[in-house]
């Protein structure tokens, strides 16, 4: 079983990182209201587009749990423009390419066998407080929206 450094009932770590648009998203802009935040390794790839396409068409189940997505890559501002675009994503992407959030996140790892870095696809259920109250890691892509929903409702009980 893997250790990681970030757990459950850790606050999230400070960041500023730039959305589809260029514009700086902080960690300070999600307090106050809950956050999923994931992260996958690529635009526009099977499972990273499944993935997307899942949050997208079950958005209506997370804010009416007043629940934002924020999805997190290395891919540039402009590329997550024409994956939200090809799409018609609705929330936020933001672009890593330096991979400094996806280590805050703790979710690269080193693959031995490859000795190399790799992103490990991870989701985060962060609280109003910005506190992470549910991680699932690594991301089995099937079921993967519906599994954060079953979350949602069982830390809202």
């Amino acid at each position: 079983m893997l250790q990681y450094r970030i757990n459950i009932g850790d606050a999230i770590p400070d960041f500023s990182a730039k959305d589809a648009e260029g514009e700086e998203v902080t960690s300070n802009d999600l307090l106050g209201s809950p956050v999923v935040i994931y992260f996958y390794p690529k635009d526009d790839t099977p499972g990273c587009t499944k993935e997307a396409c899942g949050f997208r068409d079950n958005m209506h189940q997370l804010t009416h749990h007043d629940i934002s997505v924020i999805g997190v890559s290395p891919d540039s501002s402009a590329s997550h423009r024409k994956f939200i675009q090809k799409n018609n994503l609705n929330f936020t992407l933001l672009s890593d390419p330096n991979l400094e959030l996806c280590r805050k996140f703790d979710v690269i790892q080193l693959n031995k066998e490859l000795e190399k870095e790799t992103m490990e696809r991870s989701t985060f259920l962060i609280d109003r407080d910005g506190i992470i109250r549910w991680a699932e890691r690594p991301v089995n892509v099937n079921g993967h929206v519906e599994r954060v929903v079953a979350a949602l409702k069982l830390l809202q009980s």
